[in-house]
């Protein structure tokens, strides 16, 4: 009986790795990626708070509360499950190790005798040098991946098992402030801090896994923008079992990662710029209803955008598909969601390409 049983899990196992494969393989290697639709979720890491911290979270509005009631599977399940290839990231640094670790709402829920819900540091995991991920250190910290190193060591893992698979776009937001009170003092994001972000990455993934800017380029092109206007990205035959970084921050932060590149190394973030600048290569348009035009146009000049379909959990609650659909007419090639799977207590809304696959044909440049 449990030699039958050992034999059944990994069949499923197989199966599941195999589906995965097939959904991806089904892509045309000759399509360029700019030519594709590909599902991502937001905040990829995030667990809603527990409900004692909840209720603290109400006293700054129902609606607050309300926006981060949403809890994404585990990194892994997404990729492999759920055919994800966008990630969302939202990264604190903590050179010294412990600064999330005893989050005010989880101190407050305590001294007031409530179940505080899941320790966020079980193990000593915060404890530990190194850039988090997680939402806003005061009260909505839960996360389903405690460290940057952790969450590429997952996603390194998952695609050294599946080769064939779609490129993942990894949006990486630095965090040195948050709206409400966290508790803590945030560590700023300055030179030393972005340096040890690309050095982290690169001493997780080897080179060959990893798609950098500066790989746009061919023989004549001077800049990532001119390798983009003359073809676009690269053919998805090329990009396959590769991942890329995106920095999700824009304006000041751009001009602080770029400057905080050594000399004579090459920048490993793709930056949302304006695009006539000379990295344009991928830009964050996240209202596909208001900046649907705007989208489009980037999209036929051969950029990739990143759109969202959702916000706050409102289009969930109410089942409402407008801003989905525009942003699949827009022809953005990423579009995020908080919601990939339905929650039923809210209603049957979801993203997520019929027949579990992967990607589409993208809809603006091939209409049906």
């Amino acid at each position: 009986m449990l030699v039958c049983l050992l034999a059944s899990l990994v069949l499923m196992v197989c199966c599941g790795s195999a589906a995965a494969q097939t959904a991806d393989t089904l892509i045309p290697d000759e399509l360029r990626l700019h030519q594709l639709q590909l599902i991502g979720t937001h905040n990829s890491y995030h667990v809603a708070p527990a409900d004692s911290v909840g209720q603290l979270i109400r006293l700054a509005g129902e609606s607050v509360l309300q926006g981060l009631q949403y809890t994404h599977r585990p990194i892994v399940e997404q990729l492999r499950d759920l055919q994800i290839r966008q990630l969302e990231l939202d990264l604190f640094a903590d050179p010294e190790g412990g600064l999330f670790a005893t989050p005010l709402g989880r101190t407050l829920a305590m001294n007031a005798g409530a179940d505080p819900g899941p320790d966020p540091g079980r193990g000593g995991v915060l404890n530990r040098p190194g850039i988090k991920i997680l939402h806003a250190p005061g009260f909505d910290f839960l996360s389903n991946v405690s460290s940057l190193r952790s969450a590429l060591e997952q996603i390194q893992a998952w695609s050294e098992g599946a080769p064939e698979h779609l490129p993942v776009m990894i949006l990486l937001e630095l965090k040195e402030s948050v709206p409400n009170p966290t508790g803590v003092n945030l560590v700023p994001w300055t030179d030393v801090r972005l340096r040890e972000l690309e050095a982290e990455i690169r001493s997780v993934l080897p080179p060959a896994a990893c798609f950098v800017p500066d790989d746009l380029k061919q023989a004549g092109d001077q800049t990532v923008r001119d390798a983009v206007r003359k073809r676009g990205w690269p053919q998805v035959g090329g990009l396959r079992g590769k991942v890329f970084f995106c920095l999700d921050n824009e304006g000041d932060f751009v001009r602080r990662y770029l400057e905080s590149v050594p000399s004579g190394q090459t920048p490993m973030l793709f930056v949302s710029v304006p695009p006539d600048h000379p990295r344009a290569a991928w830009m964050k348009r996240n209202d596909p209803v208001g900046q649907f035009r705007e989208i489009q146009e980037l999209v036929r000049t051969g950029f990739l955008v990143r759109t969202r379909a959702d916000a706050d959990t409102r289009e969930a609650r109410g089942n409402q598909t407008l801003r989905r659909d525009r942003a699949i007419a827009s022809g953005a090639q990423y579009i995020s969601t908080d919601f990939p799977e339905p929650v039923p207590t809210f209603s049957e809304y979801q993203v997520r390409w019929p027949d579990g696959r992967t990607a589409v044909r993208n809809r603006l440049l091939f209409p049906e």
